[in-house]
């Protein structure tokens, strides 16, 4: 008979983001696996008063799945009387071996809940942002939370070190352990005509795509000076540029763009369900960013068969190198941006030899199954930790 792990997630998501995305991969992997754990897995989230009883896109989407979840209202982001409600919750849920969370807020109940002393505890470090003093001091107090964690696992070796040196949290409690991709199936030549019309595409037209939350730290700015100096540097290029998603810095990029004087050619696409026709659709995928860890877009176009210009920031280097599987430039260089989505779209050799390789390799170090087993076995050890040091 298989031994059950009992595993509870707290997510703070209404929407399909990314960190309810690697639950939701993990979970559905974990249940597939034919190896010796049965794992019971459940979600708890949280909702403001009036609306915890109208399930949102994530919660729809986990009990689709066949996922259990459980909403506790809340009146505001920090509210403390959730605490209670969450003691009482767990409880209820028959004493989960394993609680594990993604976000600041989640750590800071777990940590001023002191629920840490009563259930094993996993606390997932995504990397921290800094768009406003807001969540600059949600940052800091997240550092007085997940020293608590009886392991953190960071989703790269740039967050771990990172970690260590702000918070003093022991190395060897720090787990890394990048994201998982499960390739997803190719969209039909008609969906990627559609989507070429759509944004306004002439038949020979190569398109750049770039895909994410439009904050500060993706510099979507530095993507639409580099497709300008591309315009400069040849007055015909026969490109457009489309940015997917979302975010705080949308009006901001809007007027870049204008300012650009290539505005005609270039699209903001908005926040999209399924992208997969947009890296169909590709001739190359860029990912300008300030910082990143291990980026869901990246492994996305890595398996999509899409050529990569990337910043050579944080996680990003652990995953693909220079010249092998992308090419990687300094953060904050439009130049240099420009020079390496202009060595992609002129030379198709070198853009079908870093596909090959980016596609292997996301297919050997990146599959759902090894990142499922890799946390299975995180979670057992600390459970069996906790249980020789009571």
């Amino acid at each position: 008979m298989k031994a059950s792990l009992k595993i509870v997630s707290l997510v703070e998501a209404t929407t399909m983001n990314a960190v309810a995305r690697i639950v939701l991969e993990f979970l559905r992997t974990a249940r597939e696996l034919k190896d010796e754990v049965a794992i019971d897995g459940s979600v708890v989230t949280f909702a403001r008063d009036g609306v915890q009883n109208k399930a949102n896109e994530m919660e729809r989407t986990f009990l689709d799945a066949g996922v259990e979840v459980v909403t506790i209202p809340e009146r505001h982001r920090f509210d403390l009387g959730v605490i209670s409600g969450l003691s009482a919750l767990l409880d209820d849920l028959e004493q989960p071996d394993i609680i594990v969370t993604h976000s600041v807020k989640s750590h800071f109940l777990m940590w001023r809940s002191r629920l840490w002393k009563k259930y094993p505890w996993v606390a997932f470090h995504h990397g921290y942002t800094s768009t406003d003093l807001k969540m600059l001091a949600y940052n800091r107090l997240d550092r007085l939370s997940l020293p608590k964690a009886d392991r953190v696992a960071a989703v790269c070796h740039a967050f771990a070190r990172e970690l260590a040196k702000s918070t003093k949290i022991p190395e060897e409690k720090i787990f890394v352990q990048h994201n998982a991709i499960r390739p997803q199936p190719k969209p039909g030549d008609d969906q990627v005509s559609e989507l070429r019309r759509h944004v306004g595409m002439a038949a020979d037209d190569r398109l750049i795509i770039s895909i994410g939350r439009l904050s500060k730290e993706k510099a979507h700015g530095d993507l639409i000076e580099a497709f300008r100096l591309l315009g400069t540097t040849n007055p015909n290029p026969g490109c457009r540029l489309v940015i997917v998603g979302d975010g705080p810095e949308r009006g901001g990029l809007e007027t870049a763009a204008r300012a650009s004087g290539q505005n005609d050619r270039i699209t903001f696409a908005g926040q999209v369900s399924n992208v997969q026709p947009f890296y169909a659709a590709a001739d190359v995928f860029v990912l300008p960013s300030l910082s990143e860890g291990s980026p869901n877009v990246l492994l996305e176009a890595m398996a999509a068969e899409v050529p990569i210009v990337a910043t050579a920031v944080g996680g990003v280097t652990e995953i693909v190198a220079d010249e092998e599987s992308s090419l990687l430039v300094p953060p904050k260089n439009p130049p240099a941006l420009a020079a390496a989505i202009d060595r992609v779209l002129q030379d198709s050799a070198l853009a079908q030899r870093l596909t090959t390789v980016a596609s292997a390799l996301a297919a050997r170090e990146h599959s759902p199954e090894a990142y499922a087993r890799s946390l299975i076995s995180l979670y057992r050890e600390v459970i069996e930790q906790r249980a020789a040091e009571s």
